[in-house]
């Protein structure tokens, strides 16, 4: 399996970078990778610098990322220097601090996933996707101070961040190369977009790089259910 994460060594800084879709060789069923993930992270000590391009992937992979940042002992210093999007933002949430490039993005939306069954599989299906939701939700509360409402209307639009808004609402802290030299930000001009709100031709453009893929197999409700219990 190809890893979506790489480590170098530059002295005594460790440096981290998960580039790509999260786990993106498999939707489902892939509990190994987290593992192999914590196998790199724990082999060395002190801070790192995690670097993040990725338009995110697998949510269960990324919560257990997310869960073993927070544990680790040193400083995790997180710089999006691309595109932190989907389960990618909330490895993001991680950081003890969080820096976005001027030219970064960050987005957030709605957990989704395939299934099959009767009437009675699929209610239970919506009712898990909704403690997902609510489970990364936790995640950008503990890093934003924002409202669950407000995050939970954000997400529903499937919102896009530039630099300045994600700095503006919490979900970074500062601006890479900015050096304090910035003036005060125009809120209008650093004001999130959506599906609904932006250039259409943008949207078709970055919902390409996007786009998960789908599995090649209907997803059976138990394995759903058990990967559920990995993020509660």
């Amino acid at each position: 399996m190809r890893q979506f994460w790489n480590f170098t060594e530059e002295g005594d800084v460790r440096t981290l970078r998960i580039e790509g879709q999260i786990a993106d060789e498999t939707w489902f069923g892939d509990e190994v990778t987290p593992q192999l993930f914590k196998n790199d992270l724990l082999a060395g000590k002190g801070d790192i610098t995690l670097w993040i391009n990725s338009p995110g992937g697998d949510v269960f992979a990324a919560a257990q990322i997310y869960n073993m940042l927070m544990d680790y002992k040193g400083n995790v210093n997180v710089i999006i220097d691309g595109l932190a999007a989907s389960a990618a933002s909330v490895i993001a949430m991680a950081g003890t601090t969080v820096t976005m490039s001027p030219v970064a993005m960050l987005m957030i939306h709605n957990p989704w996933t395939v299934a099959q069954g009767e009437a009675r599989d699929m209610a239970r299906v919506i009712e898990m996707l909704g403690e997902i939701k609510e489970s990364i939700i936790n995640a950008y509360e503990l890093r934003t101070g924002l409202s669950r409402t407000k995050i939970s209307h954000l997400m529903d639009s499937e919102t896009w961040f530039n630099a300045k808004k994600a700095v503006e609402l919490g979900f970074a802290d500062t601006i890479l190369f900015d050096e304090g030299k910035s003036s005060e930000t125009n809120v209008h001009d650093s004001y999130t977009f959506s599906r609904v709100t932006t250039e259409k031709d943008l949207v078709v453009t970055m919902q390409a790089k996007l786009e998960p893929p789908k599995p090649k197999l209907s997803i059976p409700l138990n394995q759903l259910e058990k990967r559920l219990q990995l993020i509660k």
